[in-house]
């Protein structure tokens, strides 16, 4: 997928459908999004191949959403270019993030693309929601409150309603972020950190026993996802981690 924004990217975010399951769902999704102004649609490995002439069908009206669409085979590479990102999900997920009323979520996210940053929000398959992996990649999570007996909103409800929320938020002032000369990290480059900060634990030994090491990797990815690095923090942090690989091997 080409992640190279274009003269608009900032301008609103990405909404990414991971595992789309109905072509039906895509083309509503689309037109949930185009009521509210928004036509930058990403699919991760739609379940029914893409075109889809169902989602051309349902989409009626809003079919330059479809026309824009980008497809990636991986969460990982329909994120690699945004330096915010929301994951939507009605489940508690045992893991520490921050959770946003999508009023909240929609206020910082146009804040944020304002001042130029991609911003990207995550919706899951129709049956079951995002995967914990989809989760953790993820700056923070957005909840609706809805009915504890009956909390599960189909694709399309669930674009609509942060959407809605996106445009209301327009004119509201949301926390600055004062960057210092810095730039927002990309999903990609805190992607390559993780790669290195496991390599380099592995080579100590520290994932023990190994049947935690996909767990205890998840909370390392998790804690660096959390907070909103810099490009500068990301190479501090590969700095911290050669020096300390260095000093190890020294000591052999």
């Amino acid at each position: 997928m080409t992640t190279e924004p274009d003269n608009e990217s900032t301008a609103q975010p990405a909404i990414v459908l991971v595992g789309p399951q109905m072509g039906e769902n895509i083309g509503a999704a689309a037109r949930a999004m185009w009521n509210f102004g928004l036509d930058r649609m990403r699919l991760v490995a739609p379940r029914d191949g893409w075109p889809n002439p169902r989602a051309v069908a349902m989409a009626s009206g809003a079919g330059r959403v479809l026309d824009k669409v980008k497809v990636a085979a991986t969460t990982a590479e329909a994120c690699a270019d945004l330096t915010r990102v929301y994951a939507t999900t009605a489940r508690d997920r045992a893991m520490t993030k921050t959770v946003m009323s999508p009023e909240a979520a929609m206020a910082e996210a146009r804040a944020l693309a304002a001042a130029g940053e991609r911003v990207g929000i995550l919706f899951g398959p129709e049956r079951a929601g995002l995967e914990n992996a989809d989760v953790i990649r993820a700056n923070a999570v957005i909840s609706v409150p809805t009915n504890p007996a009956y909390s599960s909103l189909n694709l399309a409800q669930c674009v609509l309603l942060v959407a809605y929320e996106w445009q209301r938020a327009a004119g509201v002032t949301a926390v600055e972020h004062r960057l210092a000369g810095t730039r927002p990290a990309e999903g990609a480059e805190v992607d390559r950190l993780v790669g290195h900060l496991v390599e380099r634990l592995d080579e100590v030994g520290f994932f023990y026993p190994e049947a935690k090491r996909p767990s205890m990797i998840a909370n390392l990815e998790n804690l660096l996802r959390r907070s909103p690095l810099t490009d500068a923090d990301v190479r501090t942090l590969h700095g911290v981690v050669r020096a300390l690989a260095e000093k190890v091997r020294g000591r052999k």
